[in-house]
């Protein structure tokens, strides 16, 4: 089993030299997303985490500091950082660092890609809300592994369990690589024929996932970065920011 933070310890591995000459521009950190452009005009994003919500994990002390900023600097310890809010600026910072690999293919509906089946079992993590009819319509049966009691009834740890080592296919939000929880998620699945990443959080590097189970890699690319930081300075989520970001899937190679 790997140990929480790997996957993420591996990402800065790879972009930590890309970050060394490069510096922020200009960070938004909003209700629902934090973005961040560079000064070669590279952008990328990272979901707030529903539970971050109060106290001094959204205070940040470095505010008014950060534009000009080495970003190799603010790619923190993700096993000893303990502001939440800062190891999402990290991420978003890994997110516009990445070059996406030539090799992806775009689609706004990322089902297409797992040719469900009816009586396939799927195991969503994280409620992704716009998949969840297009699912149910295949004949699958979906199980929503959710944290968040606002969004849905919340399953019980066996429950879970069961759900992850009995699915056909896993869609994991990204999110999972900021709580620490992705690691512990794949080492629970049984033997899916696909396991997704997904959500504008997922990191576009099929290095970093080489002796995992993912498959799938479904993420975001920003393409307006005025628009995108404006809307997450005002407090937009997905829906406002998916006229101008570029959707990519990538099927990794096994």
């Amino acid at each position: 089993m790997f140990k929480p933070g790997t996957i993420i310890e591996r990402l800065y591995g790879c972009i930590n030299s890309r970050a060394k000459n490069r510096r922020i521009a200009d960070l938004r950190a909003g209700l629902s997303y934090v973005g961040v452009q560079l000064d070669n005009e590279a952008s990328g994003m990272a979901a707030v985490l529903p539970d971050v919500t109060a106290g001094d994990r959204m205070i940040l002390s470095e505010a008014g500091r950060y534009a000009g900023a080495p970003a190799a600097d603010l790619l923190i310890d993700q096993e000893n950082g303990t502001n939440v809010l800062q190891r999402i600026i990290s991420l978003a910072i890994a997110n516009a660092l990445i070059e996406p690999p030539a090799d992806t293919t775009e689609d706004r509906e990322a089902t297409t890609y797992f040719n469900l089946k009816p009586g396939e079992k799927v195991a969503m993590v994280g409620f992704f809300s716009p998949l969840v009819e297009r699912i149910r319509a295949t004949g699958a049966i979906l199980t929503v592994i959710e944290k968040n009691p606002d969004r849905l009834a919340l399953l019980t740890p066996d429950e879970k369990q069961q759900a992850l080592k009995d699915c056909d296919v896993a869609i994991i939000t990204a999110t999972t690589l900021l709580n620490h929880t992705f690691e512990e998620t794949i080492a629970a699945l049984g033997k899916p024929r696909v396991v997704a990443l997904m959500g504008p959080s997922t990191p576009l590097v099929p290095d970093i996932f080489w002796d995992t189970p993912v498959t799938h890699l479904g993420g975001a690319v920003v393409a307006d970065s005025r628009r995108v930081l404006q809307i997450i300075s005002e407090g937009g989520g997905t829906p406002a920011l998916r006229p101008y970001l570029r959707f990519v899937n990538l099927i990794l190679n096994r």
